[in-house]
């Protein structure tokens, strides 16, 4: 029974992570599918872009929220688990969220980068962490004003401060490093652009 609840929670994080909020907004309240504008992603910075500040808050903080949730739903479950499968459990959801929002299955499969729901799946497991990963973000994106570099940058230090700062398991650790690479691996055009100076700039 408690592996089928396993599977369910799987089931239901993917589809919390789906949920397509810059695609809905946008069509809701602007008549706007922000992925046939801008960077054509699905996400906050492409919503900042084509919507505007009003729009782009609640995308951010709902695309943070699903995956931070689906977290909270995994810790729930895993108080019922074996003690080897309590960390296991959180991470397996919080990630399928991720998936579920680079891959949602409400809009034929074409999300965003998962930023946004990665900081809210770090959030939930390694808030010291996290945080610094934050203070990296703002400095760059304050010196450089490109939003994908100033991501790259926090995602790229967020394994070290996890290793250095406070005292996270060797599961969180390697959980870490994933989000550096998924983090890198999402944001392949945003490099090409950067290196023949075609990146747009947030402001």
């Amino acid at each position: 029974m408690f592996y089928f609840f396993v599977i369910l929670g799987t089931i239901v994080s993917y589809l919390l992570g789906s949920i397509p909020s810059s695609v809905w907004i946008g069509k809701v309240f602007y008549g706007i599918d922000v992925r046939e504008h801008g960077s054509g992603n699905a996400g906050t910075t492409n919503t900042l872009r084509v919507l505007g500040v009003k729009a782009a808050i609640p995308v951010f903080l709902i695309d943070v929220l699903k995956a931070f949730v689906a977290v909270l739903l995994g810790s729930w479950l895993s108080t019922y688990s074996l003690a080897s499968w309590s960390c296991v459990i959180p991470l397996l959801f919080g990630l399928v969220a991720v998936l579920g929002h680079i891959f949602p299955i409400y809009v034929g499969f074409k999300g965003g980068k998962g930023v946004a729901s990665l900081l809210g799946v770090a959030l939930a497991v390694t808030p010291q962490a996290v945080l610094f990963a934050l203070v990296v973000f703002v400095i760059v994106l304050l010196i450089s004003h490109y939003v994908s570099l100033s991501s790259m940058s926090a995602g790229c230090s967020y394994p070290f401060f996890v290793f250095f700062v406070g005292n996270y398991s060797i599961l969180l650790k390697i959980f870490a490093i994933v989000i550096a690479a998924v983090i890198l691996v999402t944001h392949r055009k945003n490099i090409a652009r950067l290196r023949n100076g075609e990146e747009s700039k947030i402001f």
